[in-house]
């Protein structure tokens, strides 16, 4: 944790205006409930405003108009941003750099940048570049020829395979794996032959990804996911996929290959994307959503497959009343065939 600062400090370094008293010094954030006087907390949704009269914290982080109840106040267009960056402020400093540590394994022709820290049990292999002030934790694995770039975190057990590459300032959680083969078969009428999986993954700048999530290489060129893109954990991107800037690939998605995501595209928990498929820029899809063909641009989808968002939940209005449906048209279908018969006789 940084060493306390002022409400006036805090309001400079988010571009907001403090309400009350700037010299208040806070050491950290609580939430509304548990807050004391040296801490700040949040209100990012309204529902909660009137618990702002009962905290105890020494200063509230809200947007401008909310009532203050009395209290110090920094106010900001964003609290939920707000929040954020006081929580890199107050709980994240620069990593010291530790240098290879013992029983670190790090092979030939390695190239390190200043300032990189490298824990024991991590494996680095051969010809492989690891540019400044990134961490490498113990059991993750850097196969031959990888590039990391500066300001990277590496966490436990997760895997770099070889040749693949990664921009700066990109974390990849525990268990997550890079550069693992796409699932390429070729049926030779009795079983299927491996196709061998030649190309590399490459993330840009500011690309972060989840425990446990895999970014499978391409066959012969690049799965490539773009700058600041987020993939959650649990997460299957498969090989020659292209995931565009600023993407939100909840947990539990499954993007087939070949597949080319747009930019600023959200796809919610256990969305499944079938392959050789394009979705547009600024997509939103709803969670366990089955996109079985391409996406316009611009748009929200929901269901399976996957349709414009009103269009499903009209269909979802549907579905609710199906029995009060059916018992009416078994009704009509009885009263049919009852006015058949009278006209038979």
């Amino acid at each position: 944790m940084q060493q306390s600062k002022t409400l006036k400090e805090i309001a400079e370094y988010l571009g907001g205006t403090v309400r009350g008293d700037g010299a208040v010094r806070v050491g950290g954030l609580a939430p509304l409930e548990t807050a004391g006087p040296d801490t700040i907390t949040f209100l990012a949704n309204h529902k909660y405003a009137t618990k702002v009269a009962e905290t105890k914290a020494g200063a509230v982080l809200m947007a401008p108009g909310n009532e203050a109840y009395g209290r110090n106040v920094v106010e900001v267009a964003n609290p939920y941003l707000g929040f954020a960056k006081l929580l890199t402020l107050f709980y994240t400093s620069p990593h010291p750099g530790l240098g290879i540590l013992p029983e670190s394994n790090v092979g030939t022709g390695v190239t390190l940048g200043e300032g990189i820290s490298i824990y024991p049990g991590a494996c680095v292999g051969n010809n492989v570049t690891i540019g400044a002030r990134t961490v490498i934790h113990s059991g993750a694995v850097i196969y031959e020829g990888a590039v990391i770039g500066d300001d990277c975190v590496v966490h436990a057990n997760a895997v770099i395979r070889e040749r693949c590459r990664l921009g700066n300032r990109v974390i990849i959680q525990p268990g997550a794996v890079i550069g693992s083969d796409g699932f390429g078969y070729a049926p030779d009428g009795r079983g299927y032959y491996r196709i061998p999986q030649i190309g590399i993954v490459v993330l840009e700048d500011d690309v972060e990804v989840g425990a446990n999530t895999t970014v499978d290489r391409a066959a012969l060129e690049v799965t490539l996911v773009k700058q600041g893109t987020k993939l959650d954990n649990l997460v299957q991107v498969a090989h020659n996929c292209q995931i565009g800037r600023d993407c939100m690939i909840v947990s539990q998605v499954g993007i087939s290959g070949s597949t080319k995501v747009g930019d600023h595209v959200t796809l919610a928990g256990q969305v499944g994307v079938a392959g050789h498929l394009t979705i547009g820029d600024n997509v939103m899809v709803g969670a366990k959503s089955g996109v079985p063909n391409s996406l316009a641009a611009n748009a929200g989808y929901s269901g399976y497959p996957a349709q414009p968002h009103k269009e499903w939940l009209k269909s979802m209005a549907v579905v609710a009343n199906l029995p009060a449906l059916k018992k009416t048209v078994s009704s009509l279908e009885k009263r049919i065939a009852e006015l058949e018969e009278q006209l038979k006789k």
